[in-house]
């Protein structure tokens, strides 16, 4: 038998919350973001700059698509911080950017203690939402934290400036790091490296380490240097030598 129940039509329908915004404090940790109070209780954090043009003030009800709005205003600060954190670390490709923006996306999971237990478990913890990426990349480029001719400028200045690196060995390392040809192509006839060079300071370095010059050969080759080009800069270091 299937159990009544009786619905009064005059039944008061379940009080709606007003989403009145009932305080606006400094956070503790950063003195740049603040927390955000609806009907007192602790909703999320906001950038300052957010808090302004968001036109948020203690007292105002906030309507669904302006409660909407700071919640998703909310995520972006969080996220721009991860982001820009990763950016400062050290000059980054955009392909790197993307790869982490996307990465922050995936929920993973966490292990965290237990406060009542003193016990640590796993969690999964939500990741960013995914929509926010093309947002944060585009602030970042905006902002100058995302240049590939910079990036690739500096790789080429700075890799193994003691070691020695051959130019096909740059060309297919940019090119790991998602730099275009045509990038690849301008930075390298800007630099002043040449495979010469390069291939003395790899020669003074190895020189000893093989016993004969047929494995250093093997070596430098193996390296991206041209066989007709270690054989000269070889000639020239042993006649030097001699």
């Amino acid at each position: 038998m299937l159990e009544t129940i009786t619905i009064f039509d005059d039944e008061p329908a379940p009080k709606k919350s007003a989403r009145r915004i009932t305080d606006i404090k400094e956070a503790v940790k950063d003195k740049n973001r603040v927390n955000l109070y609806i009907d007192d209780k602790f909703f999320c954090s906001l950038d300052i700059s957010q808090v302004v043009d968001l036109h948020l003030k203690v007292g105002k009800e906030l309507s669904d698509e302006e409660y909407a709005n700071v919640k998703q205003a909310s995520e972006f600060g969080k996220f721009y911080t991860r982001a820009l954190e990763y950016a400062l670390l050290r000059p980054r490709s955009s392909k790197e950017i993307r790869d982490y923006l996307k990465k922050k996306t995936l929920n993973r999971k966490i292990r965290v203690k237990n406060r009542r237990t003193g016990e640590y478990e796993t969690r999964e913890k939500q990741g960013y939402d995914a929509s926010l990426v093309p947002l944060v990349f585009s602030r970042l480029e905006d902002r100058g934290y995302i240049d590939d001719y910079r990036f690739a400028k500096l790789w080429v200045e700075n890799r193994n400036v003691s070691k020695g690196t051959s130019v096909k060995k740059l060309r297919l390392e940019l090119t790991q790091k998602g730099i275009d040809d045509r990038t690849i192509d301008r930075v390298l006839s800007e630099s002043s490296r040449n495979d010469n060079d390069e291939l003395a300071k790899i020669i003074a370095k190895k020189r000893h380490k093989y016993a004969d010059d047929q494995k250093l050969i093997q070596y430098l080759v193996r390296a991206g240097f041209n066989y007709s080009d270690v054989l000269d800069v070889l000639s020239v270091d042993a006649s030097s030598g001699a």
